[in-house]
């Protein structure tokens, strides 16, 4: 048995879920609804205010798949109640970042402003007087991106962070918040 697999999904007050055709899951919560079609060799059913999931047999297929809608629906009970969020950090002189409307305008280096457009379900907010591990600068400007769908919240700040990598000399760049990056030594003159 998968030891995240078996664990049931506790339903807080306020929340409802509903399972329909093709194991399409639909949660309903304070910050909004979420809906998913998952694997059909799962086996999903609620009892009481917990949803259970099991697997029709042993195959290697379906161990994977048993912990893995677990998770995913765990994911969204979380995401409706609590909600997601990321927070991007942009290092660099000159480099800003804000937003305008429903998208995101980066200041990283380049001879023109980047626009990214964000996506539907998801708020960005410009921060400033953020810092970052490994960098003395303790007056940052970012963004805070947040929604109730954990895969997209992850995506689009991955989207965000590939415009303008961190460089691993000047740690220049997009990091997150939390990111750690062992600084290198750049080269020193000969004797």
């Amino acid at each position: 048995m998968s030891r995240i697999g078996r664990l049931p999904i506790e339903i807080p007050a306020g929340v409802t879920v509903t399972l329909g055709d093709n194991n399409t899951v639909t949660v309903k919560g304070p910050l909004g609804t979420i809906s998913r079609t998952l694997h059909p060799a799962a086996i999903l059913s609620i009892e009481g205010n917990h949803v259970h999931v099991a697997r029709p047999d042993d195959t290697k297929e379906n161990k994977a798949i048993h912990g893995l809608t677990r998770v995913l629906i765990n994911n969204m009970v979380v995401g409706v109640t609590k909600g997601y969020s990321k927070t991007l950090v942009v290092h660099g002189v000159g480099y800003r970042a804000s937003v305008e409307g429903n998208k995101a305008v980066l200041n990283v280096g380049f001879s023109h402003p980047v626009t990214v457009e964000i996506p539907e379900g998801l708020k960005a907010k410009a921060e400033t007087g953020l810092s970052v591990h490994g960098v003395d600068k303790k007056d940052l400007t970012g963004l805070t991106i947040s929604g109730i769908d954990k895969e997209l919240v992850g995506q689009f700040a991955a989207n965000i962070r590939d415009i303008k990598r961190p460089d691993p000399y000047h740690l220049y760049g997009i990091l997150y918040k939390d990111e750690v990056i062992v600084k290198k030594v750049g080269k020193t003159a000969g004797k």
